[in-house]
């Protein structure tokens, strides 16, 4: 059971070290395709302290499925979780604004949209899913100040910022006096550390908190996976199988043998690592079965690794010297 809470970065607001990522809810073929299946997952979240809910108004087998699923969910208790979404995805909407996801017109339209869906009268965390390169960041900055006024969202945040994205949306929100970006999320894990080199330096420079995303690579972190395969039904080996084929198979044996040493699993040393680093907020780990969610908020409270531990893990699976290669 959790019973920690992190910071997000330099904001009030607080949420569990282990978040759920929702974007399974809707997704045909899984678990949690329907409202039964959503349902039993929101409800072993918050019987293992988990309070993050992160989603999207794209997530789904339709556009806005994961979000109206939640909202159903999450009926009469709703002040028990902290609701993060997004909006400005590429996925056609049917807004029919040429792109401009972060432009005050979009804006004001998807924030409708996600209230109606998630049943709910406000957004704990409101984040702009990907750049905007049609759009002023001072633009997307006002818009959303307006409807922290409003009460429509408590706090924002941005996903799959470079760093300098990240330092330029903080510098025009300074100079604008205005509120600013609480959250950056990236894709972040073992295996793929790209935002060790710009993303996460920012972050903890302008005391943006760090949610990263896919931390468990799609479940290859786990310890279900192995040279010869692994669960046949898990979306790496039915629809990914590149991940599996393409995975540092050495390296990971090795990070098992570590694991196995300190009794400790896969899991909880992945989760382990990622938070004793002070500059991520919460790990968001997707989940489509009520085991799964239980194991996830146990393994973010079983295990910290010491200053030695990490450097072990890091030379396991080190940052590729060419700043152009990726993992």
């Amino acid at each position: 059971m959790i019973s920690s809470q992190r910071r997000v970065g330099a904001s009030g607001l607080l949420v569990s070290p282990t978040g759920l990522g929702c974007n399974n809810f809707g997704r045909a073929g899984t678990a949690t395709e329907d409202l039964a299946g959503t349902r039993a997952v929101i409800d072993a979240a918050l019987a293992s302290g988990i309070t993050l809910l992160d989603t999207a108004d794209v997530y789904g087998a339709e556009a806005g499925a994961s979000e109206t699923l939640m909202g159903e969910a999450l009926e009469g208790r709703r002040d028990g979780v902290v609701i993060a979404t997004k909006f400005g995805h590429e996925r056609d909407l049917g807004y029919g604004f040429g792109g401009a996801g972060g432009s005050r017109r979009y804006i004001r339209r998807a924030v409708e949209g996600s209230l109606r869906r998630l049943r709910t009268d406000w957004i704990d965390l409101y984040q702009l899913h990907f750049p905007d390169p049609l759009t002023p960041i001072d633009e997307t900055i006002d818009a959303l100040d307006d409807l922290v006024r409003e009460g429509k969202i408590r706090y924002y945040g941005h996903s799959n910022f470079s760093g300098w994205q990240l330092a330029e949306a903080e510098f025009t929100a300074r100079m604008r006096s205005g509120g600013r970006f609480v959250s950056a999320q990236n894709h972040y894990s073992l295996l793929a550390r790209a935002a060790e080199r710009e993303v996460l330096p920012a972050a903890e420079r302008f005391h943006v908190g760090f949610l990263p995303y896919f931390p468990l690579h799609n479940g290859l972190l786990t310890g279900k996976f192995s040279r010869d395969g692994g669960p046949a039904s898990s979306r790496i080996m039915s629809t990914r199988r590149h991940i599996w084929e393409n995975a540092p198979w050495d390296a990971l044996e090795e990070f098992r043998v570590f694991c196995a040493d300190r009794d400790i699993s896969m899991l909880q040393a992945t989760f382990g690592w990622l938070l004793a680093d002070p500059r991520v907020s919460s790990v968001i780990a997707g989940a489509t079965s009520a085991a799964q969610v239980q194991a996830n908020a146990e393994a973010g409270e079983a295990w910290r690794p010491d200053a030695e531990e990490i450097a072990l893990i890091d030379a396991l699976f080190p940052l590729p010297q060419d700043p152009g290669a990726r993992v």
